[in-house]
């Protein structure tokens, strides 16, 4: 494999396991020197366990590649600015930040608990913007004193559910809508300073989606984890230094640019309530439809 990433540090949040471990070992394998993030917890945030993080490290280490742990909780404001600090203080520089932690906590809207929306709220959005925003005071601190670009890379992580919904995921969806949004606003204003911000919504087959039903051998190879972390590891290097602000969808058999919500067909605005009906109905019928996770316009019957 090509050291497209040699000499960058990366920090991979959710690195223990699934698509965060592909990532790390990716990284690694194209050269750069990994702080492994994870907490070992539950898939639903809870309990904690190191030998998912030890299990990475030392695969790491045995293929000739560095590697570190950390613990730092990301949902927190203090430890995902010591994570960033880790890596400064461990390897003396910070390059690439991925954004992979996540926990699912499932219900419906008309069942779900404040409890469970923010601690998927916290995780997912909260732990991605802390970080982004502990990195991104660094690097603008370094383009000040080396006034030059200092070719960062911010590499969010959305989902399918967030940019098409999902039934019974509102806390989840929400997160993952909102990081593709995030995305877009730390591009705007990250460019400055010769750091991209892009994010991918990942086709894969971990333990947050395992055992919903039965899969076959073709589907399971087909959203083998591993096909994501190649967009990772490029992101990563400094190859990538053109594409900003964009959302990847990588796994499941594609690899494909997601656009955003684009204007659709338009009229002549009303005042009167009684004539906004009409004219919306006809504008939808003009649109394009509103896809859902089956592919399907998302006002047909659901099927998982």
């Amino acid at each position: 494999m090509d050291k497209i990433c040699e000499g960058r540090v990366a920090v991979v949040t959710g690195a223990g396991r699934g698509i965060g471990r592909e990532h790390a070992l990716a990284l690694a394998r194209c050269g750069a020197k990994v702080i492994v993030n994870d907490l070992g917890v539950a898939r639903d945030g809870t309990g904690s366990d190191s030998a998912p993080a030890d299990e990475v490290i030392s695969i790491i280490q045995a293929e000739g590649g560095t590697a570190t742990r950390s613990t730092a909780d990301i949902s927190t404001w203090a430890g995902a600015a010591s994570l960033v600090q880790q890596a400064i203080d461990t390897y003396g520089r910070l390059d690439v930040v991925v954004n992979n932690a996540g926990i699912l906590r499932d219900r419906t809207i008309a069942s779900m608990s404040e409890e469970e929306w923010d601690a998927v709220i916290g995780v997912h959005l909260k732990g991605t913007f802390s970080l982004m925003r502990h990195a991104a005071a660094h690097w603008r601190d370094r383009f000040k004193v080396e006034e030059k670009p200092v070719h960062g890379r911010i590499i969010n992580t959305t989902s399918v559910a967030g940019l098409y919904g999902n039934f019974g995921q509102a806390n989840y969806c929400a997160a993952k809508a909102a990081i593709a949004a995030l995305t877009t606003v730390g591009a705007r204003e990250l460019g400055r300073y010769g750091v991209t911000v892009n994010a991918i919504g990942p086709i894969a087959i971990t333990r947050m989606t395992d055992g919903r039903r039965e899969r076959t051998a073709e589907e399971l190879a087909a959203r083998d984890p591993a096909w994501v972390s190649p967009v990772v590891a490029w992101l990563a290097s400094e190859s990538s230094a053109k594409v900003n602000g964009r959302v990847i969808e990588a796994g499941g058999g594609i690899l494909a640019i997601a656009e955003g919500w684009h204007r659709g067909p338009t009229a002549e605005p009303v005042r009167e309530p009684e004539k906004v009906g009409a004219i919306i109905e006809r504008l939808i019928g003009e649109s394009r439809p509103n896809v859902a996770l089956n592919g399907k316009d998302l006002a047909s019957p659901w099927e998982p």
